[in-house]
């Protein structure tokens, strides 16, 4: 199912902050600088640049500097190994709930 655990957990760990999954949510539009991932969430530059380094470890973020500039990129690879983990979880919940589902019928119609 999931060959890199310690990998899924950095993950996890980075999508667990919501201004990270703000930050990714932009990114996924296009290409931004630390400073205009901070701008919005109303954090210091200082701040958001941890963020980022947050997404950098789990792989979810590219980081380029030019100078001074520095410029974030979405990796999303590391999120699709995040989707097949829940998705495994989602069959099976959807299998329970389509057997209580199934019960509650049952049990209507005697």
């Amino acid at each position: 199912m999931v060959e890199d655990p310690a990998g899924m957990d950095e993950v996890f760990h980075a999508l667990a902050h919501g201004a990270r999954r703000a930050m990714l949510r932009r990114l996924a539009e296009r290409e931004l600088t630390v400073g205009e991932l901070a701008e919005p969430l109303a954090m210091s530059l200082a701040a958001a640049s941890k963020h980022v380094q947050v997404l950098e470890r789990a792989g979810l973020v590219k980081r380029t500097v030019t100078g001074r500039r520095h410029v974030c990129r979405l990796e999303p690879a590391p999120l699709a190994s995040a989707s097949a983990w829940l998705n495994f979880y989602e069959r099976h919940w959807t299998e329970r709930l389509d057997a209580l589902e199934a019960l509650f019928t049952e049990e209507g119609t005697d």
